[in-house]
Parts: C-alpha cells; sequence; structure tokens
C-alpha cells in the first residue's frame, strides 16, 4: 500500500480512518493522488461516492455538529487551504463507543484526510484565517433529513483547540446554534 499512511479505528473508535496520501515535491510543487479506489479499498475503506462538495470559511467559523436522519452518508473530509479541526462523533445503535469523540488537525500542508462512516455526526472549526473544506459522500443530501447536536454539550465533550477564541467569538449557523444536546438525541432516535 505505500502510497497511503493509514491510522485505523482512532481513539478506540471502529470505522474512523486517518489517512495521509503521499506527496510526491521538488522545487516546481508537489503531486499526490486524493483518492484512488483501490488503495482505499485496500485500506478498509470500500464505498461509492456519488458526491463532491467544496465550502469556505474564515477562522472561528463552526459548523457541525451535522448528520442525516433517514440516508446517513460515509465522508471523506480534507483542507486545501488553511487548517481545521475535524471532529466526527458515534451515533451508531449498539456501538460500544456510542456517544465517543474523536477530533484530527487536517490542513494542507499536513495533507491528511479522514474517513467518517455513516451514521456518526460531523463537524469543524476553523483555526486558520481561512480555511478551503473539501469532501467526498456516499449519498446525495436531502435537505429534509438533516440532524445535529449542540457542539458544545459537555455529554459529548468535545475538546475544542480554541487556542485563543473565546466561545463569544465563534462563528456559526443560526441553525448550528439551536441543535439539541445528545440527550434528547438519544431519547429521539435511540431509544
Amino acid at each position: 500500500m505505500g502510497k497511503l499512511t493509514v491510522e485505523k479505528d482512532c481513539n478506540g473508535i471502529k470505522g474512523l480512518v486517518v489517512i495521509t496520501p503521499q506527496a510526491f515535491g521538488d522545487s516546481r510543487g508537489y503531486f499526490m493522488e486524493t483518492y484512488n479506489q483501490n488503495d482505499f479499498r485496500e485500506a478498509g475503506i470500500d464505498c461509492t461516492f456519488v458526491q463532491d462538495n467544496q465550502s469556505a470559511s474564515t477562522r472561528g467559523v463552526l459548523r457541525g455538529l451535522h448528520f442525516q436522519i433517514n440516508f446517513p452518508q460515509d465522508k471523506l473530509v480534507r483542507v486545501v487551504r488553511g487548517e481545521v479541526f475535524d471532529v466526527a462523533v458515534d451515533l451508531r445503535k449498539g456501538s460500544e463507543t456510542f456517544g465517543k469523540w474523536f477530533g484530527v488537525r487536517l490542513s494542507a500542508e499536513n495533507k491528511k484526510q479522514f474517513f467518517i462512516p455513516k451514521d456518526f455526526a460531523h463537524g469543524f472549526l476553523v483555526l486558520s484565517d481561512e480555511a478551503e473544506f473539501c469532501y467526498k459522500v456516499t449519498d446525495f443530501y436531502h435537505p429534509n433529513d438533516e440532524g445535529g447536536l449542540m457542539w458544545n454539550d459537555p455529554a459529548i465533550g468535545v475538546e475544542w483547540p480554541m487556542g485563543d477564541l473565546k466561545e463569544e467569538d465563534l462563528l456559526l449557523s443560526d441553525k448550528d446554534k439551536l441543535h439539541p444536546p445528545f440527550e434528547e438525541f438519544v431519547r429521539t432516535y435511540r431509544s
């Protein structure tokens, strides 16, 4: 598999994978394969991506924690400009790590990618002045199928690397400000 460095089952959570593709560089710049079906299949990621998405955000933007309710998606995420702290929360019914989270810094510099399987909540915090975030998904977006969790719910306990940012400095969408706590998700979807 020489083209990829793979870290599986991050923080003991089965299915989460951090991938670092091999970049070939010289004085002109670099080249790397960001996705090769054979290499990813060998790394245990065997799914069909149907849509690519890209977003741009500024420092302090926090997006998440999002999930699709009835049409869950596998995601392969990466950053092509800047840096983010990317988080996945296990929402799989019956999982031994249900409610547990893992986070990883993704940047244009480290070129890491993060594979998040279906039935995880996902979000990220922009750490650089600007960031461009790209992700592949295995199902199409269904606007009436959105779910979310409160980004700072102590029951989940995500340790966002705020640096000198204060909570009041964070930029969240109106929708992200209103996501319910984890306890409500459990009552609504997993009882």
